[in-house]
């Protein structure tokens, strides 16, 4: 679950689907061996900041029922939260990615793993990409059932 759609995402009416789109779908597949038809990817807010920008909060909040509503259906038992949007609204913590990636969550009878966004693991490098490699794996051993 990631922050909004850009302008890409945008234009397609899907999200992830550019470059980041394209990181993501290689690291589910090699990691939890998942593809996109295979698992189901929201956005926090439903169409595009202006200018690209982060969200507002009127916006997140304005966008929020359908979000929740969007987990009632689908009810997973696993949520991967991408970035610090989504990572902060659905464990409900002021902290940031950096503090929470690396642990597993419990709300609700889901389970939540934290990781970083595919954006900025495409400019963070060897460490970022690493570290959400990780939590994707701690992610697949939830979804087998293993701690």
């Amino acid at each position: 679950m990631g922050e909004g759609p850009g302008h890409e995402e945008d234009l397609a009416g899907e999200p992830f689907v550019g470059r980041s789109g394209k990181l993501l779908d290689r690291l589910m597949w090699e990691e939890l061996g998942l593809t996109r038809a295979e698992c189901y990817i929201a956005n926090v807010v439903k169409c595009r900041p202006p200018n690209n920008r982060d969200p507002a909060p009127v916006e997140i909040e304005s966008c929020r029922p359908y979000l929740e509503e969007q987990i009632v259906l689908i009810d997973p038992s696993v949520i991967v939260t991408l970035g610090n949007f989504a990572t902060k609204l659905l464990l409900e913590s002021g902290r940031g990615i950096r503090a929470l990636r690396g642990h597993v969550f419990e709300r609700g009878g889901r389970q939540f793993v934290p990781t970083y966004h595919p954006a900025y693991v495409l400019r963070g490098g060897g460490e970022p990409m690493a570290e959400m490699r990780a939590d994707l794996v701690r992610a697949k051993r939830l979804l087998a059932g293993r701690p």
